[in-house]
């Protein structure tokens, strides 16, 4: 057999063909225009690739699976190359001098070795499934392989993906006691080599290596004060080095023209400051991949919203733009019951700086019906300036934006507060990077400085008093690669899940010292979900059928119930979070607000009091964009954007398919823009009920849409009880996806 064909047969043992679709001679014939005798294996193999990728459509997808063999071999053959091993070797053999090997070369963390003794790792070994490299396709495998996979210090791939799955399960389980140690590194390990459910990117990538930031995004309030708000811009920045994106509050800052120490007319509001993160997130880049990610968000009711709105649009002075900045609006439900029943009445805008000098309240600290009361006391308040404009020309600003940028993120700040597990301690002002984490905020406090001396030497010490400094932690269940509807199999994915983010946080390498107190204090992780729409498919569910209401709303409640279960469970072997006393988790009141009253859930109630939570928060559905792709998938909560697409990368064509994509289930992936999001909001509001903190959730809209019907889409949300909304996403806008939270 001439190696031309024997590459062939080899790549299409890849798929199982019923239907005689995926033959070697339809590749055979494909490859012979292109073969020159001259050419030697590497050269066979990515003409092999490039021509089963040519041959994926949506009538015939599975040559991605084709070519995701010919490229897993070929990565085989170049990590060979670079340990310096003979053709014949194993590659996944000698597990523990592989381990020694990298720790010796600066690649691997020394901690797995100190953890994990020689016959630990060898019965680890015994663990480790070679076939399961053969579970990705194309685009999942040539991801994973640039961008997670350890490298050499010529970036040569020098880590096969099991060894990478097992690494990280080795580091996620340190934290447990010895004698299970094992036992939950090979349950990470099982969970996450079978693509049921991924880390979020940081953790993929440094799990296991000597740095290890394993968190994906920050949170940070801006207190209304020259100290406070360099102190806030220089957490960004070292953030951003290791890589971590941010959400940045800015709604205490004083407005444009407010006083500055009694002088009146002296600031420059907040637009000075946005633009200062813009350029940090340019200059400060994450490691040197790319650049920094922050959204900055205001309420709705702040004096610069106008101005705001603007930042990111292409018309007006480009002295007030900050094009690499993602704006979010902070509304109260007040907002969108306007623009339902009252769209020309006033909305008024003021300094929050200014309120508070004459009220002697913050109104951002308040929410619900406490902060309507204390809005219209300042709104009758002649002492307090006010910017008015009609609430349907301030919609027509928000919407324009939306449309043209993507942006404003949407934060429905009532909802949230009023659903918030901690709300005896704090706070919510507004989300994160990509609006799914959503905890207790506040700025931090800074005194001043002073100077020590201690002989010759001297010593300037400032002291702050930390804030609440909001970390993510994330992970997410494939809802498409597992049976939803097996208990058994949800809770095992669930369970293991809580248990591997709840130790990333003892784990953590932490850039900011306050992440770190905070992370601790509160124990809060963000269990997503990715794979819904690959779900519903499975499940022969149409997105737009009833079925599809209740279905979600029994999948939601029952991942919920698990998360719940195990982390009450850890709590009880471990202890609970800080905060637990007095939280809606201790007093009942998380389950009254969800309708939780079964005698399932009133019994895991009691020893949810008895024994506490691990976790002050538990779930989080992040977009997860790249982890979705390596477990071949559809990202988040959304509808497939095309059944088949081809993506263009670094010059190279590749196609997409949606997963599994077959006659059998075609008709079931509908378009996300073919979806009436109506149902869209609507169903993110059921999934709602049961997740704690928020969902990164997009609208896509077409040319037909009119501004009333954008319009309403947000009203709708405020009324389902949606926290937030990410992108409004348009055929003619790219948008770029967050990486950071891709769990």
């Amino acid at each position: 057999m001439s190696l031309l064909s024997e590459l062939c047969k080899d790549a299409i043992n890849a798929i199982k063909d019923n239907e005689g679709l995926y033959t070697e001679d339809k590749l055979l014939d494909a490859l012979n225009p292109i073969i020159r005798k001259d050419m030697n294996k590497r050269e066979i193999r990515n003409s092999l690739i490039q021509v089963a990728l040519e041959l994926t459509t949506d009538m015939e997808p599975n040559w991605q699976y084709v070519a995701a063999r010919a490229y897993t071999y070929e990565l085989y053959d170049r990590v060979r190359s670079s340990r310096n091993l003979e053709d014949d070797k194993n590659l996944y053999q000698d597990y523990y001098e592989f381990i020694e090997s990298l720790t010796e070369r600066g690649l691997y963390g020394e901690y797995i070795l100190k953890n994990y003794s020689r016959d630990d790792i060898l019965e680890l070994e015994k663990d480790i499934k070679p076939e399961r490299d053969f579970l990705f396709n194309y685009s999942g495998i040539n991801l994973l392989a640039s961008r997670y996979l350890v490298q050499d210090y010529n970036r040569s791939p020098i880590e096969l993906p099991q060894q990478m799955f097992m690494g990280i399960a080795m580091h996620l389980a340190i934290p447990e006691k010895e004698e299970n140690r094992v036992y939950w590194a090979k349950r990470f390990y099982d969970v996450l080599s079978s693509l049921k459910a991924t880390m979020a990117t940081p953790t993929m990538s440094n799990a296991r290596k000597p740095f290890y930031q394993l968190s994906s995004c920050f949170i940070d309030s801006v207190e209304d004060s020259l100290e406070g708000i360099y102190k806030s811009l220089d957490n960004f920045a070292k953030v951003s080095k290791f890589g971590g994106g941010m959400g940045i509050y800015m709604g205490k800052i004083r407005a444009l023209g407010s006083p500055i120490r009694g002088f009146k007319g002296a600031s420059g509001g907040v637009i000075p400051w946005v633009k200062l993160f813009n350029d940090t997130a340019i200059a400060v880049d994450q490691l040197g991949v790319r650049n920094g990610s922050v959204a900055i968000w205001l309420d709705a009711w702040h004096k610069d919203i106008p101005e705001f709105l603007q930042i990111r649009t292409n018309n007006g002075d480009d002295r007030k733009k900050a094009h690499d900045v993602f704006p979010g609006i902070c509304y109260p439900d007040l907002f969108w019951r306007l623009a339902e029943n009252d769209i020309d009445a006033n909305w008024y805008m003021m300094c929050p700086h200014e309120i508070k000098n004459i009220k002697g309240y913050a109104l951002e600290d308040f929410y619900g019906e406490q902060w309507e009361e204390k809005y219209y006391e300042c709104v009758s308040d002649e002492r307090i300036e006010k910017r008015v404009m009609s609430v349907k020309d301030l919609v027509r600003l928000i919407i324009k934006s939306a449309v043209e940028t993507g942006a404003p993120f949407a934060f429905y700040r009532d909802m949230t507060n009023k659903m918030n597990p901690n709300k005896h301690n704090g706070m919510i002002y507004s989300s994160n990077l990509c609006t799914e984490i959503m905890q207790n905020m506040s700025p931090m406090k800074i005194q001043k400085s002073q100077i020590l001396s201690d002989k010759d030497e001297y010593a300037v010490v400032e002291k702050i008093i930390p804030g609440d400094f909001v970390v993510c932690n994330l992970s997410s269940v494939v809802l498409g690669n597992i049976d939803v509807c097996n208990d058994k199999e949800v809770e095992y994915v669930v369970e293991t899940q809580i248990r591997a983010m709840d130790n990333v946080i003892d784990l953590n390498y932490y850039s900011v010292p306050f992440a770190e107190i905070t992370n601790k204090k509160y124990r809060a992780i963000g269990l997503g979900t990715s794979g819904y729409h690959h779900m519903l498919v499975n499940n022969k569910i149409h997105w737009t059928e009833e079925e599809h209401k209740s279905f979600v709303d029994k999948i939601y409640e029952k991942i919920n119930y698990y998360a719940v279960k195990a982390s009450m469970n850890i709590s009880k072997e471990k202890g609970c979070y800080e905060l637990f006393k007095g939280s809606d988790w201790d007093t009942g009141e998380y389950f009254r607000l969800r309708n939780y009253n079964s005698s399932k859930w009133n019994e895991l109630k009691e020893l949810v009091h008895e024994f506490g939570t691990r976790n002050g928060y538990l779930i989080a559905v992040a977009p997860n964009g790249s982890t979705a792709t390596i477990a071949g998938t559809t990202e988040g909560i959304d509808p497939i954007m095309a059944r088949f697409y081809l993506e263009e990368k670094k010059g190279s064509i590749i196609p997409k398919t949606a997963p599994n994509l077959s006659e059998d289930n075609y008709w079931y992936y509908n378009s996300a823009y073919n979806i009436e999001q109506m149902w869209c909001v609507k169903m993110n509001g059921i999934r709602q009920r049961h997740i704690d903190q928020g969902q990164s959730f997009n609208l896509y809209i077409t040319s037909s849409y009119t501004m009333r019907q954008i319009m309403n889409l947000y009203i709708e949300a405020c009324k389902c009880g949606v926290k937030s909304i990410y992108y409004v996403r348009s055929k003619s806008l790219e948008v770029t996806e967050c990486e950071n939270c891709s769990a």
